[in-house]
C-alpha cells in the first residue's frame, strides 16, 4: 500500500475519481508496494486499480496506452524508503568519512531498484529468494552487483555479513534467466587479489554472456581509519602487476568470448605510471561510471571537438585567460588536453592547478572527493584569470554544494569574487568551458 500525495489535474487517474491522499493497494490483483511494481503492472492496457480513501476500499477500472503515464505522484520516487546496506565491509569508504559532515553523506544504501533506475551498486545481501524472483519475473536487467569475491568464506570476512557469501548463488540464478549482470570488485591489498582474483574472474566469466563487464577498482582511503581494518594502498609496481594480471585475462576473455569483459580503473593506471590504453580497448565504455576508460574517452571526445575548432573559435573572445583546478589523479591528463587547446588558439591562456585532497587524506587523488576547503585553500594565491573551471563531480547530484557543504557562490567569494564553472567529464564540454563558450 503506497499513499497518494498528488492527482496531476487532467489525467487518467483525475479523470477517473483518484484523489490526493488516496492509498494504491493494488494493480491487477497484484499487491504494490514500490516503484518496481508500481511501473511493471502499470503497463498492462486494462487497468483495474484498487485504493482505498479514509480507510474506506474502493476500486476503479482504466484503458490507457502500454506506457502511458496515469498522473499519480507518491511521497518517494522508490514509493517506499531506501533499502540500508546491512554490511560492514571493511573497505567501506562511508566509515571513512569524519564526523560532522551533512547527514545524508552517511548513509548506506543497498537497493535493487536504485540499481535499475539509477545505475547503483548493490551487494544482493538484501535480498532473499523472493525478491530474486521478482527481478527474473519483471526481467529488470541490467543488476549491478558488487562482487568483491566469489569465495564465500571470503566474502563474508570482506562484508562481515553471514548472508555474503551464500547470495553469490542468486548470480547464477539471474544469468540463467537472461538477466543481465555489471559488475565490480574493490580490490583490497592482501585480501582479494592475487590468486582470489584470479578465481573471482574465472568465476564471473562463467556467467557470460550474462556477465556484459567487471570492473576491478584500487579500495579508497582516507586519513579517518582509527578502529577500522588495517588496509594499505596498492603501491606503483603493485598497481603495474594488476594491470598486466586483469589484461591478460581479459585478453583470454577476447579470444574466447569477442570481449574483454574485465577491466582496470583509471586510477590504477594513474597510480602504476602507465600509459591509458587506446579507445577501442574499451569497447562501449560500459563501466565508465566506475572511472573505467574516463580519462580516454575524455580525450577523445576532446578531440573529436578540436576537429571543429574554426567553428568553436567564431564564439570565441580573445583574450581569454582561464584556470581549471584539479585532482592529482587527472592533472597530467587535463594539463595536456589544455596544452593542446592553448597553442591552437591564440589570444588563449590556461592555467591548470593540481589539488591535493588534504581533507580526506593525500591517497585519495580522484577529483570528484574534492572539497570546497582545499579548492579555497590551494588557489588562494593562484593566477586564476577571467574565470575558474573545476569538476563537476565535486558537487552532489543537485550542483549545488561540495562534499564540506561549500557552495560555488561561496568558493567563488573565496577567491576574490571570480566566476566559478563546473566542467562536466565531458571533452567538448571541457573545450567549449575553456573557451569561454556558454552551452546552448
Amino acid at each position: 500500500m503506497v499513499r497518494i500525495v498528488r492527482v496531476l489535474p487532467g489525467g487518467i487517474a483525475d479523470a477517473v475519481g483518484i484523489r490526493n491522499d488516496d492509498c494504491l493497494l493494488a494493480i491487477n490483483g497484484h499487491a504494490i508496494r514500490d516503484v518496481l511494481d508500481y511501473r511493471f503492472y502499470l503497463t498492462d492496457t486494462s487497468v483495474s486499480l484498487e485504493l482505498s480513501r479514509n480507510g474506506t476500499p474502493y476500486a476503479v477500472r482504466l484503458s490507457k496506452g502500454e506506457y502511458d503515464d496515469i498522473g499519480l505522484e507518491f511521497e518517494t520516487p522508490l514509493m517506499d524508503k531506501k533499502h540500508t546496506c546491512a554490511n560492514r565491509c571493511v573497505f567501506c569508504f562511508i566509515d571513512q568519512l569524519p564526523k560532522g559532515m551533512r547527514e545524508t553523506l552517511y548513509f548506506k544504501d543497498d537497493d535493487d531498484r536504485l540499481s535499475f533506475l539509477h545505475g547503483n551498486y548493490v551487494t544482493l545481501t538484501n535480498l532473499k529468494d523472493a525478491d530474486i524472483e521478482r527481478l527474473i519475473t519483471m526481467h529488470i536487467s541490467p543488476v549491478n552487483v558488487s562482487v568483491h569475491t566469489t569465495n564465500p568464506e571470503l566474502r563474508v570476512k570482506m562484508m562481515k555479513n553471514r548472508r555474503a557469501g551464500e547470495v553469490l548463488s542468486y548470480l547464477g540464478r539471474l544469468a540463467d534467466a537472461g538477466i543481465a549482470l555489471c559488475t565490480q570488485i574493490v580490490l583490497c591489498k592482501g585480501l582479494n587479489d592475487g590468486a582470489e582474483l584470479d578465481r573471482t574472474m574465472r568465476d564471473l566469466a562463467a556467467y557470460f554472456p550474462a556477465l556484459r563487464s567487471c570492473s576491478v577498482v584500487p579500495v579508497g582511503l582516507t586519513k579517518f581509519r582509527d578502529g577500522l581494518e588495517p588496509l594499505q594502498s596498492f603501491s606503483p609496481e603493485e598497481c603495474a602487476a594488476v594491470i598486466a594480471q586483469v589484461n591478460a585475462f581479459g585478453d583470454e576473455c577476447l579470444a574466447k568470448y569477442g570481449t574483454r569483459l574485465f577491466y582496470c580503473s583509471d586510477e590504477f593506471y594513474v597510480r602504476a605510471g602507465l600509459p591509458l590504453p587506446a579507445e577501442d580497448f574499451y569497447e562501449d565504455y560500459s563501466q565508465i561510471e566506475n572511472g573505467v576508460g574516463m580519462l580516454t574517452s575524455l580525450a577523445s571526445e576532446f578531440s573529436f571537438e578540436m576537429d571543429y575548432l574554426e567553428e568553436n573559435l567564431e564564439r570565441f573572445r580573445a583574450p581569454r585567460c582561464v584556470s581549471v583546478a584539479t585532482g592529482v589523479a587527472a592533472y597530467e591528463h587535463i594539463s595536456a588536453l589544455c596544452q593542446r587547446l592553448e597553442r591552437a588558439v591564440p589570444g588563449l591562456t590556461v592555467h591548470v592547478y593540481k589539488i591535493v585532497n588534504h581533507f580526506f587524506g593525500e591517497s585519495v587523488t580522484v577529483a570528484g572527493l574534492l572539497t570546497g576547503k582545499d579548492l579555497s585553500e590551494q588557489l588562494a594565491d593562484k593566477e586564476l584569470g577571467d574565470e575558474l573551471l573545476f569538476p563537476a563531480v565535486c558537487l552532489r547530484a543537485d550542483g549545488d554544494v561540495f562534499l564540506d557543504d561549500m557552495t560555488p557562490a561561496e568558493l567563488s567569494a573565496r577567491l576574490g569574487s571570480i566566476p566559478v564553472r563546473a566542467s562536466k567529464s565531458d571533452g567538448a564540454e571541457l573545450l567549449h568551458a575553456l573557451l569561454g563558450i556558454t552551452e546552448e
